[in-house]
């Protein structure tokens, strides 16, 4: 039976993930494509994300039954810096080819935002391999860090990776601050240490392999080795700083916590409750109810229904029309 529907997108560095779902019903079907958009001069392909999408959407609607789409959500990684021919091409060319009416551009920490709290006021901390905080008090968004491995991501992945191989090279000089665990578990891992740099140097992918060494500052924090665990409570120091750094002003924050840093379990979300307590006296932590796709689904049937409330944003959250109508204020949409 065909009827409304909105199509839900998050692009990252596994691809694109796909929901094609209606009005009142969620989620029907989903896909992935497995291949990461490119970027390019102009930032993210946007003839190469089309490439994708537009089959892959297509193929959903047909098995959600003939589902005709409304709005669309797009979150991507990279949006807010890397987004300028996704926000000039996307919105007529989804208008043109599915039919869509209502666009939505989204920074991957606005459907990360959504997906773990939903659309309220709060902050949240995104962490894996790099770390960004996002809040709102639903009148405008406020970002800190995710600047990338070189310039911040601190308390993320990366950054802990970096700080535990550190402190391995430390052990390896005799310096103090050092940790034989540490040393020992990066040996393990990468081989002999004084051939790292030259392991690690040439690498495109340097972000990656140093967070791979995170959960080992993990498992030795949790075997009793204090430099392992000051690392972890720097870890948490830093995402509590970036927290109270976008929470709402007002009232007592929800803060949610997002991403597959956290799987590293007690030995971080135990000082991390208390970096928190320090800094956002009356905060409630949650847990993520969903991922960045949940987010961007939420976002996506709130705007087809006409219950989208979120403020827009020149850069994290761009809501738009097809046909070159434009950026349009969240309050004068209507289903």
């Amino acid at each position: 039976m065909t009827g409304p529907g909105f199509l839900a997108v998050d692009s990252g560095g596994s691809g694109l993930r796909v929901v094609v779902g209606a009005r009142g019903r969620g989620p029907l079907a989903r896909s992935e494509s497995g291949e990461p958009v490119r970027t390019g001069a102009r930032g993210l392909d946007a003839g190469h994300f089309l490439e994708q999408l537009v089959p892959m959407a297509r193929a959903l609607c047909a098995e959600a039954g003939s589902v005709r789409l409304e709005a669309a959500v797009v979150g991507a990684a990279g949006m807010a810096s890397l987004g300028d021919a996704l926000r000039a091409e996307l919105p007529d060319a989804l208008g043109r080819e599915l039919g869509v009416r209502r666009v939505v551009l989204a920074a991957d920490a606005v459907t990360a935002y959504v997906g773990a709290v939903g659309p309220r006021p709060g902050a949240v901390i995104a962490a894996g391999t790099g770390l960004i905080a996002i809040g709102t008090d639903l009148t405008c968004w406020r970002r800190a860090d995710g600047w990338g491995h070189l310039l911040g991501d601190c308390g993320g992945g990366a950054w802990i990776g970096r700080a535990g191989l550190e402190a391995a090279m430390r052990a390896h000089d005799g310096r103090r601050g050092g940790s034989a665990r540490l040393l020992a578990s990066a040996e393990e891992l990468f081989g002999p240490a004084a051939g790292l740099p030259g392991r690690l140097y040439p690498r495109t992918d340097r972000p990656a392999v140093l967070a791979s060494f995170a959960p080992r500052v993990g498992e030795c924090a949790a075997g009793g080795d204090p430099v392992a665990a000051g690392i972890l409570r720097a870890a948490a120091g830093h995402m509590a700083d970036s927290a109270a750094a976008v929470s709402p002003a007002a009232g007592a924050p929800v803060v949610g916590l997002t991403g597959g840093l956290l799987r590293m379990g007690a030995v971080l979300l135990g000082p991390l409750e208390e970096e928190l307590a320090e800094r956002l006296p009356g905060a409630r932590r949650i847990m993520a109810e969903g991922d960045p796709l949940d987010g961007a689904a939420r976002i996506a049937e709130d705007l087809a229904t006409g219950a989208f409330a979120l403020p827009g944003d020149d850069t994290l959250l761009w809501v738009t029309s097809p046909a070159g109508t434009g950026v349009t204020r969240a309050g004068d949409l209507r289903a």
